[in-house]
């Protein structure tokens, strides 16, 4: 006659002796809380795998921000290299139209008119002009540069042992290191001023 199900489950008996009584060989130890383990085991391939792809992402992303932040680095200073190429241009064009102001002062300087007020005028202008990076330059005995000289006259000395400038007819003015009007000179070069000969003298 079968067992009656009266609802209760049947004691479930483990065999928990370290020696096998069939073979006699010792049985291998099987922690208790394998079975629990067992999930968390399955599970950790699949979240290193999550892991990885987030690491990648991350990486992605950082490396297009450092990309962004490189790009917006080398607008700004493109942005500032500009404007500062604008403004020195801008500075350059208002002080070679004050040149031949300048030229006049230094003509009334030079003739003992420059007094009083006006004196005075000339003087903060010229100071203005300074601080705005205006320089003059071209001095009588400095050797004949044509990068930054402009000769109007030419003669032979032999006073002198390389081109020289002689005479400063107007000085030069710079801003910086660009050159905004050339000093115009008077030029000797080492020599004595040719001999002209009976035919020439004769034509």
């Amino acid at each position: 006659m079968p067992p009656r199900d009266n609802g209760q489950e049947e004691p479930v008996i483990r065999d928990n002796r370290k020696i096998d009584p069939e073979t006699g060989q010792v049985r291998e130890s099987v922690p208790a809380d394998q079975t629990a383990e067992q999930p968390a085991a399955q599970a950790t391939p699949q979240a290193a795998a999550g892991n990885g792809e987030l690491e990648i992402q991350l990486a992605e992303r950082t490396a297009d921000l450092q990309r962004l932040q490189a790009e917006y680095v080398n607008y700004r200073r493109r942005v500032e290299r500009d404007r500062a190429a604008v403004r020195e241009q801008a500075v350059a064009g208002a002080l070679t139209e004050l040149l031949p102001v300048l030229d006049d002062i230094g003509r009334a300087r030079d003739h003992g008119e420059l007094t009083g007020g006006f004196a005075k005028v000339a003087e903060s202008l010229e100071s203005a002009l300074t601080k705005l990076g205006l320089s003059a330059f071209g001095q009588k005995g400095e050797p004949f540069d044509p990068t930054v000289h402009e000769a109007l006259m030419h003669s032979y000395s032999s006073d002198v042992s390389e081109p020289t400038a002689v005479e400063v007819l107007q000085p030069g003015y710079r801003m910086g290191d660009r050159v905004l009007r050339p000093a115009r000179v008077a030029v000797a070069e080492p020599g004595d001023l040719p001999v002209a000969s009976d035919d020439e003298v004769d034509n």
